[in-house]
């Protein structure tokens, strides 16, 4: 494991601080606009205009790349994205703060084509799984640790906004020292959306709901705890506990998922994420709290992967790589509408309305994987692929998975679905 990312261990740290930097903008952005007294529905603009950002950037980022190079690229994105969250301090108007995440999005999506193109590159044939899996831990890890930053604010509200710049303009150091050289980002054909949901019906819809889901949480979780009369230090931690359970769960169920009909494991974690978003919606102590909340994080992060992997069961080698920007682009669509639509919800039902829409979300999801398992047959358990844990980022990153960079030898066809 160690051998394996010792090539590529700055770019992996450069992430991490990234993320410790960047990870909680989100929380804190929901926060304040809070505490200014703005609407439920105007914060979920503001996180919408985040996830557009990251949707436009994906696709619009890989271009940048190639005319400049990754290390010009990543400057330049990082720098950005520097600037822009010292500019919330300066002009605390909600209008104008929805520009500053719609830029925010597109400079995280810019730097994770850099970082993830590069990081292929640098990976062996026998080492993807390693890197794939150190680079989760160091994306997750850093977004879980800089939740801790909420209460760093001296009693001045600018200095959470500082210490995030700091952090994000000491990440471009590791990668600027790195002495490996900078690949070429990769060229991928292209798969439409139709063509991917003919092919894996649920998990295409899974992949949207999830983003649905996560859009949501992401966006207005912190207003929803906050509002239930948790201070600042007990809503970084339920952001974090959140993040860190889900990372606990997704191997288990992914082993779980190569083992059986992975439909059946998808169905169920969609269904358990619906009870567990029911019973947050009444659920106001501390400890249970953080609890539901772990194992919330534990099973919605788990779907998209699941997802993905039983996309890939469903498609050949050279349709795979393609397939999964089409699988971001589903979940970056939901997590634009997510914010919106459960600040829509919250508005006529109360603070507990969060958890309420993603409850539904989940709930209509796994009632429609049931009807795809009586409508099509299970893939053979000698043609599933191995489940990967797979970051919901940039359609570069599928190139880390094993799965979508080995020929397995596959005939050219598709299975029944």
């Amino acid at each position: 494991m160690l051998s394996a990312i010792s090539p590529v261990r700055s770019l992996l740290l450069s992430i991490f601080i990234l993320m410790a930097g960047s990870g909680f903008l989100a929380t804190l952005i929901s926060l304040r606009l809070e505490r200014s007294g703005s609407s439920t529905m105007v914060i979920g603009l503001v996180a919408t205009a985040y996830f557009a950002g990251l949707m436009a950037g994906a696709l619009r980022a890989p271009e940048v790349v190639r005319r400049v190079g990754h290390i010009r690229a990543f400057a330049v994105f990082v720098a950005l994205l520097s600037a822009s969250t010292l500019s919330y301090s300066l002009i605390p108007i909600p209008a104008l703060w929805s520009v500053l995440r719609l830029v925010d999005g597109i400079c995280v999506a810019g730097v994770f084509v850099c970082l993830e193109s590069w990081l292929n590159a640098r990976a062996e044939e026998q080492s993807r799984g390693s890197v794939l899996a150190a680079y989760m831990v160091a994306l997750y890890g850093g977004q879980a640790i800089g939740q801790l930053l909420l209460g760093a604010t001296g009693g001045m509200p600018g200095v959470p906004f500082q210490i995030a710049s700091i952090c994000i303009s000491l990440a471009i150091i590791p990668l600027c020292l790195t002495r490996s050289a900078a690949p070429a980002p990769p060229e991928t054909s292209s798969f439409s959306i139709r063509a991917l949901i003919n092919s894996s019906p649920l998990g295409s819809i899974g992949a949207f709901a999830t983003g649905l889901m996560l859009g949501a949480f992401y966006g207005l979780a912190a207003v929803h705890v906050r509002r239930l009369g948790l201070d600042l230090a007990e809503t970084a931690h339920f952001m974090m506990i959140v993040i860190l359970g889900g990372v606990a769960l997704q191997w288990p169920l992914g082993r779980l998922s190569d083992r059986y009909d992975r439909r059946r494991v998808i169905v169920g974690g969609f269904a358990a994420t619906s009870i567990i978003s029911i019973l947050l919606v009444f659920q106001q102590d501390g400890g249970a709290l953080l609890a539901f909340g772990a194992l919330f994080g534990g099973l919605s992060f788990a779907l998209y992967p699941l997802c993905v992997a039983h996309c890939n069961d469903r498609l050949i080698e050279t349709e795979r790589v393609a397939a999964s920007g089409r699988l971001v682009l589903l979940y970056s669509l939901g997590a634009v509408a997510g914010p919106v639509g459960a600040a829509g919800v919250m508005e006529l039902t109360g603070t507990g309305g969060l958890f309420l829409f993603v409850g539904l979300v989940a709930a209509l999801t796994a009632l429609f994987g049931l009807w795809r398992q009586k409508a099509s047959e299970p893939v053979a358990g000698y043609n599933q692929g191995d489940f990967q844990i797979v970051p919901r980022t940039t359609p570069v990153a599928a190139l880390l998975d094993p799965n979508t960079s080995v020929d397995d030898g596959r005939e050219g066809q598709l299975h029944d679905r």
